[in-house]
């Protein structure tokens, strides 16, 4: 694990936003899916990049690496037409997105495989996927009888339909509006229960008209799937991600100005509600031409429901923090499953630095602080609780020595040269045990 001192600075300037990792991890698969070539640009080789992009390989997808100048890749990708399994094991690291998005995908093809995980991954919930295969006459098998992976699939799937738990992630369904098009007959996936991250499936909707592939929605209670169809290759580019910008979003309303580059408005990203929680809470944020920006504010707590945005607490929580009375995030239980109980572990971190944060079964309640002191603070192996210690550290009195720093590699492995653009200072305190 590496260890990090960072010294209190504010932070300042211009960034272009990495690319959106839930764009990337769709324009991957589905250009993987074509018959022909795409071309996908701006796309960020993360940890989890690398692994969906190797999951694909191993289909027969083939991938060309082209290094942009600004350390992010152009992809050239020939599908995998036709589909053919070439490994017995894929390896789905860490990512959630690559291991619910590939399980349909890899049952296109009748030979068995066996789908590995690391970390807390292999604890994530699957039941949406398990009831589907007893269901469809799936042979599965858990290999560790104490966790979800290694988990061994063998079989295929059939048009027909799919009811499935919309209330555990959204991801489910995506993983299905992938595989089910490619049948030989018509399909209906049935939502059975309140959907949860739904403009992650507007993403997905949106991105398969881009491909060639349509999908009737009905209200986001029944989606309705012609089968024989075939994704259409193109040249697609990666937007900037809201996800990520929202660690500098926040920065500029707790700290000085912040122009936060390739951050659309009109796109489908949930998190972009990130403006509007800076906004409802006194922020000082205005659009431009090719961007945000964002100016140092004096922000009050508000109540947030996080049903739709998960992936917004852990920079919620600071900016929560240094916000003048109280703020409530609420409807976050499926935090406890992410790659840390992130409710617990950005509770426990920032009360370790002078916070005043209190767990609820699925949120938290955040009292404003005048700021944070210095002190001991870990990751818990979590890209996203990592930078949101960073940020607080703009409003902190004294060093704080980060554990675990390194977990910004899954998703933003450039993190700290960014936060090291915009003023921040920080040294490395060993070099990975």
């Amino acid at each position: 694990m590496r260890k990090i001192e960072i010294t209190p600075r504010q932070l300042t300037g211009s960034l272009e936003i990495p690319p959106s990792k839930s764009v990337s991890h769709r324009a991957i698969i589905m250009a993987g899916l074509a018959k022909g070539e795409s071309v996908i640009s701006n796309v960020l080789m993360s940890q989890d990049m690398i692994v969906t992009c190797e999951a694909m390989e191993a289909l027969g997808t083939s991938i060309s690496y082209h290094e942009e100048q600004n350390g992010r890749f152009t992809l050239t990708i020939k599908g995998c037409d036709p589909l053919v399994l070439g490994k017995e094991t894929i390896e789905c690291n860490e990512s959630g997105s690559t291991l619910r998005f590939i399980i349909p995908i890899l049952l296109l093809q009748p030979k068995r495989v066996v789908i590995t995980g690391k970390g807390r991954l292999v604890t994530r919930p699957m039941k949406p996927y398990y009831d589907l295969f007893e269901e469809k006459s799936i042979h599965y098998e858990h290999l560790n009888k104490q966790q979800d992976l290694p988990l061994a699939v063998e079989g295929t799937l059939t048009p027909g339909s799919y009811q499935i738990d919309g209330g555990v992630s959204s991801q489910f369904i995506t993983g299905l509006l992938f595989a089910l098009p490619l049948l030989s007959g018509d399909s209906v996936i049935e939502v059975t229960s309140k959907l949860e991250s739904k403009p992650y499936l507007d993403i997905t909707l949106d991105m398969l008209k881009h491909f060639g592939i349509e999908i009737v929605n009905d209200n986001d209670r029944r989606f309705l799937i012609k089968g024989n169809q075939a994704y259409r290759p193109c040249h697609y580019r990666v937007e900037g991600d809201f996800s990520q910008g929202a660690f500098w979003l926040a920065a500029g309303a707790i700290g000085e100005k912040m122009d936060c580059k390739d951050l659309d408005l009109s796109s489908f990203q949930g998190d972009k509600v990130m403006v509007d929680l800076i906004k409802q809470m006194g922020g000082e944020i205005s659009a431009k031409a090719d961007g945000l920006v964002v100016k140092k504010s004096t922000t009050h707590g508000i109540v947030i429901d996080v049903s739709q945005c998960p992936d917004l607490v852990p920079i919620l929580a600071v900016l929560g923090s240094l916000s003048v009375g109280t703020t409530t995030i609420i409807n976050g239980e499926r935090l406890r499953f992410k790659e840390s109980d992130r409710l617990m572990a950005i509770a426990l971190e920032l009360n370790n630095l002078g916070g005043n944060i209190e767990e609820t079964a699925d949120g938290l309640i955040i009292h404003g602080v005048e700021g944070f002191t210095g002190g001991q603070v870990k990751s818990h192996n979590d890209h996203r609780i990592a930078m949101a210690l960073a940020i607080a550290s703009i409003r902190a009195s004294g060093k704080i020595v980060l554990d675990g720093a390194e977990a910004v590699n899954k998703s933003y492995p450039h993190f700290w040269e960014d936060f090291k653009a915009v003023g921040g200072e920080w040294i490395g305190l060993d070099v990975g045990k």
